[in-house]
């Protein structure tokens, strides 16, 4: 992914998170390798400020077990869930069911 100096680092995680395909999840670890910038709590930090804004899939992005560990920062607890299985990712006690079958690492996109 070609970095801008004009981008903030809340643009690029928005960015790479905007390309995480319905159906699909990844990881706050996934997107700051791949940015290389930062951890992943600064990418929890920036999607935390996204949850609310269009276009930027935010419930797609879980920790590295699987769970749903933002889920309070959507309007309500139960968002997140209900957003992934609506694309189909099937999520018990707030964890991903299956969650190497729908895990997509942004370095995918280096291939397209």
């Amino acid at each position: 992914m070609a970095k801008s100096s004009d981008k903030t680092y809340f643009d690029l995680v928005f960015e790479v998170t905007k390309k995480v395909p319905v159906g699909r999840i990844t990881t706050y670890g996934a997107i700051a390798d791949y940015l290389a910038l930062g951890s992943s709590r600064m990418v929890g930090w920036a999607l935390n400020h996204s949850v609310m804004m269009d276009g930027v899939p935010a419930h797609r992005v879980v920790n590295r077990k699987g769970e749903l560990s933002g889920r309070h920062h959507f309007p309500t607890p139960f968002f997140m869930q209900q957003m992934l299985e609506s694309e189909g990712v099937k999520v018990e006690n707030d964890k991903v069911v299956d969650f190497e079958k729908h895990f997509w690492h942004p370095s995918a996109l280096d291939d397209e």
